[in-house]
C-alpha cells in the first residue's frame, strides 16, 4: 500500500496544503510565500544533501499522503566528524488509508547513511513510532523552561489569544507590573515576578553583540562538549542568520556575559518584544558559570520589558535552574536514532550539544509569519 520516495520540487505544493491542514488546522490555500519557503527550506537549503532527502510518501493511487523533512547536521565527536540527520515536519494524511504510512516513512528515514537521527520537535504519536523503530526519548533535551517576569502582562498574554478583547487591558497590566517590579528585591526570589533592576552580582556585566561576535562565542563555548556542531565560522553565520526573522517572536539579540576582567563566559540569543514572552533560541555558558548565564538572559529580558522567557532545556543547564522559580513544561519531545554507542552515551550523559541552533529553532516555521 503505496511507497516512500525523495521529495522533488513538484511535491512543494502539496507538502504545502498537508502542511497547511495537518498542523495548522486550515482548509484554507497556503499562502505563495509558504509555498516558497518550503521550497527554500527542504529543497535548497544549504543543510539539504542529495543522499539524505526529505521524503514523501504516495499512496496507492497515487497521491502524496505523508511527508518528513531532513536536514544534514554536520557534528563532531571528541574531535572525529560524525553525520546526524536532523528530521522535522513528520505529517500523515489520515484521509490515505495507510495506518501504516507514517511508519513507514520514518523508517525510511532513519535508515539513511546518518551517524545518528535527532528530532527536538516529536509529537506523542511520532515519539512512539520512534521508540518502535529502536529511538530513545531524552528528557533532558525535551522540556520548555519558562520563567515569568511581569505576571500581568504574561496572564494577560496567554488569556488574550483566545479572548483578543483583552488586549484592550494591556496598559493597566503593564501599570500593575511596573508596581509590583518597583517593590521586588533583586535578591528575593519570586514564582511571578522578577525584578527590573540591573544585574550587579559578583561583577558580571551584559554586553550587546552582533551576530558575528556571537558565532565566535559559540565556537568558544561548545567546545568543552564531546559530541558538538562541526560548523565553520562561516556555517555558523549562515545558521544564525536563517533564526533572525522571527516576527512572532518579535526582536532579535544577542548578548555576551562577561566576568569582572571582562572576558567572555557564556551568552544567549533571543527575541523579545515588550510584555510579550521572549524566545531563548540559543544560551552559551562555560563550564561553572551555567547560572551566572542563566540569571543574566533573565535579567536582560528584565530589562527590555519582558513579560518572560522561555527556552529549551539542555542538560548542562538543568543543575543551574534548580531553585530559580522556573516552570518546565513538554510541548514536543527530542528524539534519538543511533547504533554508534559512542554517539549515544555522549548524548545520554549530558556531554553534547544539540538543541537550539543545532535543532531546529533556526527555521521560520518556528516564530516566523507568511503572507
Amino acid at each position: 500500500m503505496g511507497h516512500t520516495r525523495p521529495l522533488t520540487v513538484t511535491d512543494i505544493p502539496v507538502v504545502a496544503d498537508l502542511f497547511q491542514r495537518i498542523f495548522r488546522r486550515s482548509d484554507d490555500a497556503p499562502s505563495p510565500d509558504f509555498v516558497d519557503y518550503l521550497g527554500q527550506l527542504y529543497i535548497e537549503d544549504d543543510a539539504c544533501a542529495a543522499d539524505l532527502p526529505s521524503l514523501v510518501h504516495v499512496a496507492e493511487g497515487g497521491e502524496i499522503s505523508g511527508f518528513v523533512g531532513r536536514h544534514v547536521l554536520p557534528m563532531q565527536l571528541g574531535g572525529r566528524p560524525v553525520r546526524a540527520a536532523l528530521l522535522s515536519s513528520i505529517m500523515v494524511d489520515e484521509r490515505s488509508g495507510d495506518p501504516l504510512a507514517g511508519a513507514k516513512i520514518l523508517k525510511t528515514a532513519l535508515n539513511g547513511p546518518q551517524d545518528f537521527s535527532f528530532s527536538e520537535t516529536a509529537s506523542e504519536v511520532s515519539m512512539r513510532m520512534w521508540k518502535h523503530l529502536g529511538g530513545i526519548a531524552l528528557p533532558s533535551y525535551s522540556l520548555d523552561w519558562i520563567r515569568v517576569i511581569r505576571p500581568a502582562a504574561f496572564a494577560l498574554e496567554n488569556a488574550g489569544s483566545r479572548y483578543p478583547r483583552l488586549g484592550l487591558f494591556k496598559r493597566f497590566a503593564s501599570h500593575t507590573d511596573n508596581l509590583f517590579q518597583r517593590r521586588m528585591s533583586p535578591d528575593r526570589l519570586r514564582w511571578l515576578g522578577v525584578s527590573a533592576k540591573p544585574l550587579t552580582k559578583g561583577g558580571i556585566s551584559i554586553r550587546e553583540i552582533d551576530h558575528e561576535a556571537f558565532a565566535d562565542l559559540f565556537a568558544m563555548m561548545t567546545e568543552r562538549f564531546l559530541l558538538r556542531p562541526g560548523w565553520s565560522h562561516e556555517e555558523v553565520l549562515r545558521v544564525i542568520s536563517k533564526a533572525l526573522e522571527k516576527p512572532e517572536f518579535g526582536h532579535p539579540a544577542f548578548c555576551a556575559v562577561l566576568n569582572r576582567v571582562e572576558e567572555p563566559v557564556g551568552g544567549f540569543f533571543y527575541h523579545w518584544r515588550p510584555q510579550m514572552t521572549a524566545r531563548i533560541i540559543q544560551m552559551l555558558a562555560a563550564h561553572g558559570y551555567e547560572e551566572t548565564v542563566l540569571d543574566a538572559a533573565v535579567a536582560h529580558a528584565a530589562m527590555k520589558g519582558a513579560s518572560a522567557v522561555r527556552g529549551r532545556t539542555q542538560p548542562f543547564l538543568m543543575e543551574a535552574m534548580l531553585g530559580k522559580r522556573i516552570a518546565f513544561i513538554n510541548s514536543a519531545s527530542s528524539v534519538l536514532h543511533c547504533r554508534d554507542p559512542h554517539i549515544r552515551q555522549a548524548i545520554q550523559s549530558g556531554d553534547s550539544f544539540l538543541n537550539g541552533l543545532a535543532g531546529e529553532q533556526w527555521s521560520r516555521l518556528i516564530g516566523g509569519r507568511f503572507g
